[in-house]
């Protein structure tokens, strides 16, 4: 039945080589490395068409995306494959490929397979129902532990016994909505461990407590703001609309006291921290493998594989009963694996035009952030990396804005330190935009469309994030930068 779509997209690299040619065939150099000072904005349409695709297929074709979506994924990967191949050789192709998979997309997904496993195995049981309160008290707790264990470790811990709580309610979309911007974003504001924006920072020479000093009056006013919102609306939605003689749970659940199963992978999530900050303090003098001229650091092939080892310590120490009672599936990390390897790759030419800065195709982004005099304009910077971040992804984008200000790390905490704040606030608050601004964010969807929540479509999410994070995000703008 839907074939037809299938065969539509595979025209669709050929029209993109015709429309590439003219302009790119001059644009592959002598090294490997993709530069964006020559590439039109044209290669960004692969992006585009997945973004557009997780937009779009939920809504109008569910079914085929929920059987297709790793191919369409793979489609659009292809649609930037081909033209690069074509245009700028296959050395360019396959060093582009090998740099997103070893620096970017292999340390993102073992990171959160790891985090998703572990948090998988510790289960809250006993009585939980979804009053307001309960609700308010667990997104802060969530909020709380964000930035310890990290956006994703926090979301994974908590999103379960949430759902649980409001299990009878008919009202429930707006608690994961909500559960999303704070404890799958905002929460990750104070240390590097919170979210991957900070850890670039960090690993760039930022001190790992500056973003505990820096962020945390903006991170309390923000989640404060937000958790006070969603405690109202869900106040609205439990007293009049509630039917609350359908809540009924068992005597042997109203009575069960709450407790903890697989408390051993809190002691994993350590060893996860303990591995993270491992690749970012530790600096061997060993040569890095190298597999066609792109490095992979001893210290990072060290951390990936101590996070792979976690993660089967974790399932090798957690009862599998207790997993499936917490409803743990793979189905999640599989689909941010597949539809993110997608944006990663698709990603590749929009990040080299960004950083090719006053010479790229997107130089008005760049040159919108600075003064006529040159130096940085704080407001700026906020605003141009949080709302790329809602739709790039968060820690490449940040890493693009960290790297136009051009100052060293030192600088950049005193002299540019609101500069600093403005870029780092930006990247970590406004992921929470979009689905795909925070890997965690569609993990948390998956989960709870798992669990029949009927979660938004894409825009209908974006509905949700601007009408609540925007005001507040002017009002970050006009306190702090």
């Amino acid at each position: 039945m839907f074939t037809l779509p299938f065969r539509l997209m595979a025209c669709a690299p050929l029209l993109f080589l015709l429309a590439f040619a003219p302009q790119t065939a001059f644009a592959a150099e002598s090294s490997y490395q993709l530069t964006g000072d020559s590439l039109p904005l044209l290669w960004g349409l692969p992006f585009a068409g997945i973004l557009l695709s997780i937009a779009i297929f939920p809504l109008v074709m569910p079914d085929f995306w929920h059987h297709n979506f790793g191919k369409i994924s793979g489609f659009w990967a292809l649609t930037f494959l081909v033209p690069c191949f074509t245009f700028l050789g296959w050395q360019t192709s396959v060093f582009t490929v090998l740099e997103v998979l070893l620096h970017e997309y292999l340390p993102f997904i073992l990171l959160l397979f790891a985090l998703f496993t572990v948090a998988g195995g510790i289960r809250v049981r006993g009585t939980l129902t979804g009053h307001p309160e309960t609700n308010a008290l667990i997104l802060l707790i969530g909020t709380l532990l964000a930035s310890f264990m990290g956006t994703t470790g926090a979301a994974m811990l908590l999103i379960r016994p949430l759902l649980r709580a409001n299990k009878d309610r008919r009202f429930r979309t707006h608690t994961v909505i909500f559960f999303i911007f704070l404890v799958a974003n905002i929460g990750g504001s104070l240390t590097p461990l919170g979210d991957p924006p900070l850890f670039l920072g960090f690993l760039n020479g930022i001190s790992f407590f500056w973003p505990t000093q820096a962020m945390f009056w903006p991170m309390v006013m923000v989640s404060s703001l937000v958790l006070l919102v969603y405690y109202l609306l869900d106040r609205y939605y439990y007293y009049p609309h509630e039917n609350r003689a359908d809540m009924i749970v068992s005597d042997l659940e109203v009575h069960a006291p709450l407790r903890i199963e697989g408390a051993i992978n809190f002691l994993l999530i350590g060893a996860i921290i303990g591995a993270v900050l491992l690749s970012g303090t530790w600096n061997p003098s060993w040569q890095p493998v190298k597999v066609f001229d792109v490095d992979y650091k001893t210290q990072n092939l060290v951390r990936d594989t101590l996070l792979v080892i976690i993660a089967l310590l974790s399932l090798r120490l957690t009862d599998d009963e207790s997993r499936m009672n917490n409803g743990f599936n793979w189905f999640p990390i599989q689909e941010v694996a597949k539809l993110f390897i997608g944006i990663f790759i698709t990603i590749a030419p929009v990040i080299a035009i960004l950083k090719s800065g006053s010479d790229g195709a997107l130089a008005s982004i760049i040159n919108v952030v600075s003064g006529a005099d040159g130096n940085p304009i704080p407001a700026a910077y906020f605003w141009a990396t949080g709302l790329l971040s809602g739709f790039l992804d968060n820690a490449p984008t940040y890493l693009v804005f960290f790297k136009a200000v051009g100052v060293e790390a030192e600088v950049f905490m005193t002299t540019f330190s609101t500069t600093l704040l403005a870029i780092s606030m930006g990247a970590v608050f406004m992921g929470a935009l979009s689905y795909i601004g925070n890997a965690p964010n569609f993990m948390v969807k998956a989960i709870a469309e798992n669990e029949k929540v009927a979660m938004p479509s894409f825009f209908g999410y974006m509905a949700w994030s601007f009408s609540v994070l925007i005001p507040i995000f002017f009002l970050v703008t006009l306190v702090f930068v």
